[in-house]
């Protein structure tokens, strides 16, 4: 139903008022206002092929994997047995030894699942699983005890402190494991997951996973933590679990990129192009001290590092919730990169492509060109995902992934979307990634078709791709865990112990 106007709306409809030179001046002006629509286009980029074994290549990691095997097999990289070690109660260690034995037999997927076919078959390798000698049981007092304590933050760091001990145990073996699985119990998940507490003024909220994986990289294997309700062995509760093909996937994949192999490489991406991820993390009980957390994420064969940067001063009631780089630091943190990319490779890249998630401040831009004077091509690229634009096709499926959205200077790409023949499974309105800043050499159609091939690398999972790329992804999450390292820790390199 229309309202009523009010007074002061109907002497606006009238204009303004006679005699008013200022009020019609006004009015006049704001009748001139001319508003143009930006001109806006849209394109589809090719899905990026991944490269397997022998250099086969394929869009689906699980297809390729399938069809030819990873891409390390053949060379020294590739495992063909993976011994595995295992930490946790012994009903809970024998779970996760079943999943693993049904696993390497094959699972039959179904309509939107993709048959497992047996690690044998995808990866050509074998998790070797019952080596009792490779156990560290967690006894049945030990977990009483740890259930029992009261205080959150004391069962926290008892639970962390044991956990860490039994991987090292297993470490130190002259037999030691390729990788440690350790194994939650309901019961422990549901009371040593987080801890939130406050100490000195300071609040507290920190991860088991985090915090474990922190504390045994200096033990020097890579660990894979499990929830035993994972193996559908035990009641579930709510949890709502992944469907047992995806689960063993995840499961191969993971455990065969932990201990050195590759399972997939890109293609497409530019030789001598380093790519790297950049993130910011506050130390554990700092108030105004931030690090840079590095991802120097890929080259073109699909190598990374992982480095952590320096630290800076950052108040959020002065600059601002995105935090920004001093221009010195900014530098620091660059040279690292390149004096590490130098050392691995024998060679400066030719190109430096830096990802971040926010905007890049004048002082913090010009850091970054400082240092990159030393190669040739760079671009400094800021992503975000956005909901102020969404494309909608005509019929029933979500637009294509790999589309491009031009309006104006404004850049976006579907990271997620329909694909032919593989089918949708996000179950919502897709949103795409926005270009938010760019300052560099390259044409943003190769950004962009580089950032789809970067959504693709995930080693972690067998997933078809990511919204965002490995860079900005994988940087947040080696943030997260670079704040349980006390500052005078060295955090290893390797993306394994991070994963």
């Amino acid at each position: 139903m229309a309202k009523a106007a009010t007074s002061q709306q109907r002497r606006s409809a009238k204009g303004p008022k006679s005699g008013t030179n200022g009020s019609r001046a006004t009015a006049k002006r704001h009748l001139s206002i001319q508003l143009e629509q930006p001109p806006v286009d849209a394109k589809w980029l090719p899905e990026p092929e991944l490269v397997f074994a022998e250099g086969n290549r394929h869009i689906d990691p699980k297809t390729g994997l399938s069809l030819w095997g990873p891409a390390s097999l053949g060379t020294e990289r590739h495992r063909s047995v993976i011994r595995a070690g295992f930490v946790g109660l012994a009903s809970a260690i024998d779970n996760v030894r079943a999943l693993i034995d049904e696993a390497a037999q094959g699972i039959e997927g179904g309509d939107t699942h993709h048959p497992f076919p047996g690690f044998g078959e995808s990866f050509h390798t074998e998790i070797a699983c019952s080596d009792d000698n490779l156990s560290q049981v967690l006894t049945i007092n030990e977990h009483k005890d740890l259930l029992d304590t009261t205080a959150s933050r004391q069962r926290f760091e008892d639970t962390l402190a044991i956990l860490d001990y039994k991987v090292r145990l297993l470490a130190e073996r002259d037999d030691r494991p390729d990788l440690v699985f350790v194994v939650f119990d309901p019961d422990m998940y549901r009371r040593m997951r987080v801890v939130e507490y406050r100490e000195k003024g300071r609040q507290f909220h920190r991860d088991m996973r985090r915090a474990l994986k922190a504390a045994v990289m200096r033990h020097r294997v890579p660990i894979q933590l499990m929830q035993e309700s994972t193996t559908r062995r035990i009641e579930t509760g709510r949890r709502q679990l992944d469907h047992p093909t995806e689960v063993a996937w995840n499961l191969a994949t993971g455990a065969y990129f932990k201990t050195g192999g590759l399972p997939w490489g890109p293609s497409g991406l530019p030789p001598n192009t380093c790519f790297v991820g950049i993130s910011f993390t506050r130390p554990l009980g700092s108030d105004s001290t931030l690090q840079s957390s590095i991802v120097q994420a890929f080259d073109e064969q699909g190598e990374g590092l992982v480095l952590r940067g320096p630290d800076f001063n950052w108040d959020e009631r002065e600059g601002g919730r995105s935090p920004h780089l001093p221009a010195k630091v900014a530098v620091e943190l660059l040279d690292l990169v390149l004096a590490r990319y130098r050392a691995e490779r024998g060679a400066m890249p030719r190109r430096v492509v830096v990802h971040k998630s926010s905007t890049f401040e004048p002082a913090e831009r010009n850091g970054f060109q400082e240092a990159l004077r030393q190669v040739e091509l760079h671009d400094l690229v800021a992503l975000t995902r956005t909901s102020d634009w969404r494309l909608l096709r005509a019929g029933k499926y979500p637009p294509l992934r790999g589309t491009v959205l031009t309006a104006g200077s404004h850049s976006m790409l579907y990271t997620t979307g329909w694909v032919s023949n593989l089918g949708y499974d996000h179950g919502h309105v897709p949103s795409p990634v926005r270009i938010t800043d760019h300052v560099g050499d390259t044409a943003s159609g190769q950004l962009l078709s580089e950032i789809l091939t970067l959504t693709k690398m995930n080693w972690n999972s067998s997933g078809f791709a990511e919204t965002m790329p490995i860079t900005l992804r994988f940087a947040h999450d080696v943030g997260d865990i670079l704040r349980e390292l006390p500052s005078g820790v060295e955090p290893r390199p390797e993306y394994r112990y991070y994963m």
